[in-house]
């Protein structure tokens, strides 16, 4: 039974309820409405339950379905994000520059790139490699100049950090 129909939680099904809605007002075709339903459960098992192996099993397929490449950034970051969170940081990286190939104006997976950077920066300073560890610092301060050009105002703690340490232009 696919997770839309067995989620428990008010702003969940309020969500499914919208979106089923939205599907049969909006013209698509099967495999898109299919495509979305997967992404849409990769979601909710992701971000609501934490129930990684399974959301990566819907946005797996999602992709399988899914033709539009705009639609498969999103689901390509979100598969980045799991990895992420399982700090399998090499795979989320990938899944990143994946999702950034299909749309370049992804804010968000610039500023996990960085962050991922960063976090690598700093394990190599504990490790006694600072050359490693700029290399490090200056990839993290091209993903985050990347993201804030997308979204001037955001990401206000990176750009500090861009001017702390002289990284910015």
């Amino acid at each position: 039974m696919p997770r839309s129909r067995i989620n428990g939680n008010f702003i969940d099904k309020t969500f499914s309820i919208v979106a089923n809605i939205l599907l049969r007002i909006i013209p698509t075709t099967s495999g898109e409405k299919e495509a979305f339903t997967y992404y849409r459960d990769g979601v909710m098992s992701a971000q609501s339950e934490g129930n990684y192996a399974e959301a990566l099993q819907n946005y797996y397929e999602a992709m399988r379905l899914e033709i539009d490449p705009y639609d498969r950034s999103y689901i390509l970051y979100n598969i980045g994000l799991i990895h992420t969170s399982n700090g399998e940081h090499t795979k989320a990286l990938e899944y990143y520059f994946r999702a950034l190939e299909r749309n370049p104006f992804l804010p968000q997976a610039f500023n996990n790139m960085a962050v991922i950077c960063h976090y690598r920066g700093e394990q190599a300073i504990r490790q006694g490699d600072s050359e490693i560890a700029e290399a490090w610092f200056d990839q993290a301060a091209e993903y985050w100049k990347q993201a804030i050009a997308l979204t001037p105002g955001n990401y206000i703690e990176a750009h500090n950090w861009l001017k702390i340490t002289r990284r910015f232009e």
